[in-house]
């Protein structure tokens, strides 16, 4: 059973969710105390977030980017906020979905079902470790180790190396990556996508291997492995 941790502090509203969901046989836990939603969210370990824009002491960003720097966890924001720079400032704190309230129930859980899917499911289609330019990647653990040593990727970052490298030593159409990695493409700009890639080489050139993704102005980019020769 799938453990969600929805935080929302609409005592309404999470039960009527929580009731819900809890009928899907998931098994939803909520925050007691919005001080310690770090030390509830280690406590629960979930395997999926639903989070509010607006909460008590910090909002949803602040917790969001909390998270993120200590999981891959999946994401989803469920919010009455329906600015655009809102719905980017998520994508790009590393959300996976956004959506807008009043909702239509079944839409929640058709996007809950696609990202634990994608997530947790894409390993049982493909070898759990991939070798690329020397280092091993291991989709398990959304991680990547050489000699130099190891690094730890997000999702999305984990995802973009994937479909990189499958086609590596070919460029890649930038709305190909994006119509891969995001469901809801209405409010995702090619700034989004830019920023991951960023994050993903930044964290790269930690393994000497920074400039093995590659740019090219107006069409995509191309993960470079050189090919070994006879003699």
């Amino acid at each position: 059973m799938f453990k969600l941790l929805l935080i929302e502090d609409d005592s309404s509203l999470f039960s009527e969710i929580k009731a819900r969901l809890s009928s899907w046989s998931y098994d939803v836990y909520g925050i007691s105390d919005f001080e310690k939603v770090m030390q509830e969210f280690a406590s629960i370990k979930p395997d999926l977030v639903i989070i509010d824009i607006q909460l008590p002491k910090f909002n949803g960003f602040h917790w969001c980017r909390m998270i993120r720097s200590h999981s891959n966890v999946p994401i989803i924001f469920l919010s009455s906020r329906d600015h655009p720079t809102d719905i980017v400032m998520s994508m790009q704190l590393g959300a996976d979905d956004f959506i807008q309230k009043p909702f239509h129930f079944d839409v929640l859980i058709a996007k809950i079902q696609a990202i634990l899917r994608r997530v947790y499911d894409y390993s049982t289609i493909q070898s759990n470790l991939k070798t690329w330019c020397g280092a091993t990647i291991d989709y398990d653990k959304n991680t990547l180790t050489n000699s130099r040593g190891a690094i730890e990727l997000t999702k999305n970052e984990i995802f973009i190396l994937k479909i990189l490298i499958e086609k590596k030593n070919q460029i890649v159409d930038r709305d190909l990556i994006i119509n891969n990695l995001w469901e809801d493409k209405r409010f995702i700009s090619d700034n989004t996508l830019t920023v991951n890639v960023n994050r993903l080489r930044k964290k790269l050139e930690e393994l000497g291997l920074g400039n093995k993704i590659e740019t090219k102005v107006g069409q995509g980019y191309i993960a470079v492995e050189e090919e070994m020769t006879d003699g």
